[in-house]
C-alpha cells in the first residue's frame, strides 16, 4: 500500500532538489544534481513522517566524492532514520571505496549497545529495589565509582581495547573492578563484536588520558553520557526462537540489564579532530562540497586515511571498556545486593563506526551491524519493548540494523513544549526513570520516539533481522 498523499510529497521533495520514489515501504532518494552518485534506499514503515531534512542528508552523504578517487558505491537507511545535528542523518550507512568519511561517523564512536541477564526474578528485585537504585545513583550519578587504573592499563585500553586492558589490569589490578570475577570477563570477551579490540593507538588518544606513569583517574569512564544514552532494568517478557535463546543464555521471566553508551569526550576530542582534518587537506582552490562533508582519499591521503582508522579504532577501543565498566558496577552492586548473581554478557555491538567490508569500507551512523547469525539489540524508548534479534546479512541494506526506535520529536521540541504537557500525554504514567535532572525525563518521554513495533516488523519483514527475545522495561537509568 502506498502512503496516502505520495504524489503531493514526491513533488514537494522534487522542488527541494530530490528525486524521489517509493516502492513497498523504501523510498529511494538522489539528488537531481548528482545523476552518478547512487541511489540510497530508505526503509520507513507505513505512517512514519518522511523527513525531508534527514531525505536530503542522506543524499548528500551518498553523494560524497573526493576529487583525487573514491566514492560512495552504495548507501541505505534503517527504520529509525530522522535527521542529524551534524549534516549526517541518524541511521544511515555507506559502502565507500577509495576514501572514508569522518564526519559519517561523527563524534560519538562506537555508540552502541550491551546486554546482559540475571537469574532473578521480577519480584526477587523488587524487594530490595530501593537499595540497590540508591546504590547505582552513587556510582552513575555522584562519582562513588572508582575506576582508577594504572597509566600502562589507559594505554592498553587505547591501543588494544578490551583484551588489551584486561591484560594490564590482571597484573596490577586497581578500582572497583578489583571484585570482579576476571576469569568471567575475559570469557565474556568472544560475545563482544571484534572481541572488542580494534588496532588502536594510545598516542592519538587526549594526552591527559595516556601519561607516561603514575595513576589515572579519568572522570570520563562508566559514565552513561547524556541524549539517549541509558542504562535500564528490563525483564524478558517474551522468547521468539527458543533454540537461539537457549544458546545465548536468555530464558522468559529473567531479569536483563541494557546498556546505551559510547566513547563519551574521547569520542567528541578524536572525531572533532579529523573533521577538521578531512577539511583541511581539500585541495586549495578547489570548492567546498555543498553538503560540507569532506572525505579522505586513499589516492591523495593514504596515510591519513590510515591514521584516522586508528584513531576511530582507539576511540572504539575506549567505548568498549566504557560499557563493560558501566556493566560491571552494576553487576558488582546486584552481587552486594541480591547476593550470588552471574549475570553474564549476552552480546555488545557498536553503533557510528567505520569497518572494513564490502569493496571497501562500511561506514554506520545510528545503526548496527546485523551479519548472519550475529546478536542485535534494539532498543525502545523507556516506555516500551525492546528487542533481542539475529540478523540474517541482508546485503542490501549492508548487513545492517536499526539501533533504536528513531525519535519523533527533537530534544528541543521536548524541552520547549513537553513542560505543558501532562504525565499522560507524555507517555510517562508507570515510567520509573532515575535522574537527577526533569528536563531529562521530558525530552526522553516516551512520545518522543516513533512505535517500535513498526520498527521491528519492517525489518523482519525486509529479511535483515529476526525477533528472538522481547524485553520490558523495569527502571531506567538517566544521566
Amino acid at each position: 500500500m502506498q502512503p496516502k498523499n505520495l504524489k503531493r510529497l514526491l513533488r514537494a521533495l522534487g522542488q527541494q532538489g530530490l528525486d524521489v520514489s517509493y516502492n513497498n515501504h523504501t523510498y529511494s532518494v538522489r539528488l537531481v544534481n548528482s545523476p552518478d552518485a547512487p541511489v540510497a534506499e530508505v526503509l520507513l514503515p507505513e505512517g512514519f513522517p518522511v523527513e525531508a531534512k534527514a531525505l536530503k542528508q542522506l543524499a548528500n552523504l551518498a553523494s560524497v566524492r573526493h576529487p583525487s578517487g573514491g566514492c560512495v558505491c552504495r548507501a541505505c537507511a534503517t527504520p529509525d532514520f530522522h535527521p542529524g545535528d551534524a549534516g549526517v542523518a541518524i541511521g544511515s550507512i555507506v559502502e565507500t571505496v577509495g576514501q572514508v568519511i569522518p564526519g559519517a561517523v561523527g563524534s560519538d564512536i562506537n555508540c552502541g549497545m550491551r546486554l546482559h541477564v540475571v537469574d532473578l526474578t521480577i519480584d526477587e528485585f523488587l524487594t530490595k529495589r530501593d537499595q540497590f537504585v540508591e546504590k547505582m545513583k552513587g556510582d552513575y550519578f555522584f562519582g562513588t565509582r572508582d575506576v582508577t587504573m594504572t597509566a600502562k592499563a589507559m594505554r592498553s585500553l587505547f591501543q588494544y581495547g578490551i583484551l588489551g586492558w584486561l591484560d594490564a589490569m590482571l597484573d596490577q589490578p586497581t578500582g572497583s573492578v578489583i571484585k570482579s570475577d576476571w576469569q568471567q570477563l575475559a570469557q565474556e570477551s568472544d560475545r563482544i563484536f571484534l572481541g572488542g579490540s580494534m588496532d588502536g593507538n594510545w598516542k592519538l588518544a587526549p594526552e591527559e588520558l595516556v601519561p607516561d606513569a603514575g595513576l589515572v583517574r579519568d572522570g570520563g569512564l562508566a559514565t552513561i553520557g547524556g541524549g539517549n544514552h541509558f542504562v535500564e532494568v528490563q525483564r524478558v517478557d517474551k522468547v521468539e526462537n527458543r533454540t537461539l535463546a537457549h544458546a545465548w543464555g536468555v530464558r522468559e521471566g529473567q531479569l536483563a540489564f541494557m546498556i546505551h553508551s559510547g566513547s563519551r569526550n574521547v569520542g567528541k576530542y578524536i572525531g572533532g579532530m579529523w573533521r577538521d582534518k578531512a577539511k583541511a587537506t581539500w585541495q586549495k582552490g578547489l570548492k567546498y562540497p555543498d553538503s560540507l562533508i569532506f572525505p579522505l582519499s586513499t589516492h591523495s591521503h593514504p596515510e591519513l586515511v590510515a591514521s584516522y582508522l586508528q584513531a576511530e579504532a582507539t576511540a572504539a577501543n575506549y567505548a568498549f571498556v566504557n560499557r563493560l565498566l558501566l556493566a560491571e558496577l552494576l553487576r558488582l552492586r546486584l552481587r552486594e545486593v541480591y547476593k550470588d548473581v552471574e549475570a553474564p554478557l549476552v552480546y555488545d555491538l557498536p553503533h557510528n563506526i567505520t569497518l572494513s567490508e564490502g569493496q571497501g569500507w562500511v561506514t554506520r551512523k545510528g545503526a548496527c551491524p546485523a551479519h548472519a547469525g550475529q546478536p542485535v539489540i534494539i532498543p525502545a524508548s523507556m516506555g516500551a519493548y525492546s528487542y533481542l534479534m539475529v540478523g540474517k546479512g541482508n546485503a542490501a541494506f549492508c548487513n545492517s540494523a536499526s539501533h533504536g526506535a528513531g525519535r519523533l520529536h527533537s530534544r528541543f521540541d521536548l524541552s520547549r513544549k513537553g513542560a505543558s504537557q501532562s504525565e499522560v500525554e507524555l507517555g510517562l504514567i508507570g515510567i520509573d526513570c532515575i535522574t537527577l535532572r526533569e528536563e531529562r525525563r521530558i525530552e526522553e518521554a516516551p512520545t518522543a520516539y516513533k512505535p517500535i513495533q513498526s520498527v521491528i516488523d519492517v525489518q523482519v519483514e525486509a529479511e535483515m533481522v529476526d525477533v528472538v527475545a522481547r524485553l520490558s522495561p523495569v527502571l531506567t537509568f538517566k544521566a
